[in-house]
């Protein structure tokens, strides 16, 4: 019962707006290095684990929340990019709203999958507040500084801002 209490919705809300301010705080002071952004949004990937761990809960029963997050964002930020490149800022947020009604659908296959995956081999999966938004935030942040890594670190793309 304790452990639930550490997972409820208070701690939940209070991990994702500390996690929040910091993520926008420390992209804000990278805006402008594009080539450091994908590798430091990877290790900010890791930060909303850390609730995780304080509240019992093991990494591996969010698997599920981190491969939709991770799919989700990852996909999303390709989309972007392209909508960037074709149209500038107008196409980088049609291409993300549109991205990610695309990648919803398919990251919630993968969800399930992984899902079904924990389940039958007996790690406990059963979602919480704290447990689907830090595992969601994680995987998000995954898989955009992943895409954003391989975009302007790797392939040195470069997108237009207007």
């Amino acid at each position: 019962m304790e452990s639930m209490k550490r997972q409820g919705f208070a701690p939940a809300f209070a991990s994702v707006t500390v996690i929040s301010i910091l993520i926008v705080v420390v992209i804000g002071v990278l805006i402008h290095r594009s080539r450091l952004i994908g590798p430091v949004t990877i290790l900010l990937g890791f930060v909303p684990l850390i609730p995780l761990k304080f509240s019992g809960r093991g990494i591996k029963s969010v698997g599920a929340d981190i491969m939709f997050g991770a799919i989700d964002t990852g996909i999303l930020g390709v989309a972007a990019l392209v909508g960037a490149s074709f149209a500038g800022v107008l196409g980088a947020i049609v291409g993300g709203a549109i991205g990610d009604a695309v990648t919803d659908g398919f990251a919630g296959l993968f969800e399930g999958k992984m899902a079904e995956t924990l389940r039958r081999h007996q790690i406990e999966e059963t979602r919480t507040a704290l447990s689907s938004s830090m595992g969601k935030m994680s995987g998000c942040l995954f898989g955009v500084g992943v895409v954003l890594t391989i975009a302007w670190t790797l392939l040195r793309i470069r997108t237009r801002l207007n």
